[in-house]
């Protein structure tokens, strides 16, 4: 037995074994939320707002209809408010009308996901790498194949978010005060006015977002990583700023490519019982592409980008902050078996 105490740059690191590996992960990964939400929020109010030749309306009209349905309270709280223009903008009117908390409106369920979320994507990542290295007799990974193995976890860990996706979505929309208390309250009424399966609407547009950033932002990390390799005796700031730097491209490259996916999953899933007007992805996109012009394939492409991309570097940043604290901390056998970096399972 020796102590784990490599000092990064001057040996590899002992992996820590897989339980840490998940506690790190998550606390990277609720890091990032809290930090971040408000930037998702903005996000999905971007997108749920749709462009048309008499000008900008909000997909949450259809929600505000339904609202008078289904809720309690007075027709007239339901109102269709001016659109949003920018980030600021945004922000600024949620601040105003709705008070600074619901910039945090929607964040119980990707918070109470990330652990297992985490969980799910690191043993999908391991057991999709084991298989195609066994498959294909390697020993390590291209940046494509990197980001190959990366897309199949991303595909994989779709399947447990999207119901936590549908909720954060439906609590985020302007016009969901008038349907949802909170949380709990949406859950209740999804399943007793919707059933069930109405939580996995958007599963497929889910699969193409989550697959597509996951296999960009790993496959540009891994070529980062090879075209600039670390030199021996690197000072661990200028390791941690690498590593902020290879995250936040990896993390502007995956949103780019899979933000259209993202517009189509969240009008998918805002969509109420009886509301089909979006149902497949790609019929979807190009419904969007016709009525609203390409452009609006890439709403909210710049809360994504600012979120995703210093996200995606926090994420990593954080993620061996904490492991390095942990390897500190623990005793780890000098043979034992090595474990993927949940680093690049995020």
């Amino acid at each position: 037995m020796e102590s784990n105490r490599t000092s990064l740059g001057t040996a590899k690191p002992v992996p820590l074994p897989f339980v840490y590996q998940l506690l790190a992960g998550a606390v990277a990964g609720v890091t990032e939320v809290t930090v971040m939400y408000p930037l998702d929020l903005v996000k999905t109010r971007l997108q749920l707002q749709v462009t048309t030749s008499r000008g900008v309306h909000t997909q949450a009209a259809a929600v505000a209809r339904s609202a008078i349905t289904h809720s309690t309270r007075p027709a007239a709280t339901v109102e269709i408010a001016a659109p949003y223009t920018s980030i600021f903008d945004c922000l600024r009117k949620i601040v105003q009308q709705e008070g600074a908390l619901n910039l945090y409106r929607g964040a119980l369920p990707p918070l109470l996901a990330e652990a297992p979320r985490r969980a799910i994507k690191f043993g999908a990542n391991e057991q999709w790498g084991f298989a195609f290295k066994k498959l294909f007799g390697l020993d390590q990974f291209t940046a494509p194949q990197a980001g190959f193995v990366g897309s199949m976890a991303g595909a994989t860990e779709a399947f447990f978010v999207t119901p936590f996706d549908l909720v954060k979505v439906r609590l985020q929309d302007r016009n969901s005060v008038a349907v949802y208390n909170g949380t709990i309250d949406c859950l209740r009424k999804v399943s007793a006015q919707e059933g069930i399966m109405a939580f996995y609407h958007g599963i497929e547009a889910t699969v193409w977002r989550h697959a597509t950033w996951s296999g960009i932002y790993f496959m540009t990390i891994q070529a980062f990583r090879t075209a600039f390799p670390e030199r021996s005796g690197t000072p661990k700031n200028e390791s941690m700023l690498r590593n902020f730097v290879a995250g936040t491209i990896g993390g502007i490259f995956g949103t780019i490519v899979n933000t259209p996916f993202d517009v189509v999953k969240t009008r998918i899933q805002n969509q109420m019982k009886g509301d089909t007007k979006y149902g497949w992805t790609f019929s979807s996109i190009r419904k969007i592409a016709h009525e609203e012009g390409k452009r609006a394939l890439f709403k909210g492409l710049a809360p994504k980008i600012v979120r995703l991309g210093p996200g995606g570097g926090l994420l990593l940043v954080v993620f061996d902050r904490v492991s390095d604290l942990m390897r500190k901390q623990i005793v780890v056998e000098p043979s034992s078996k090595p474990t993927a970096s949940l680093m690049a399972t995020s």
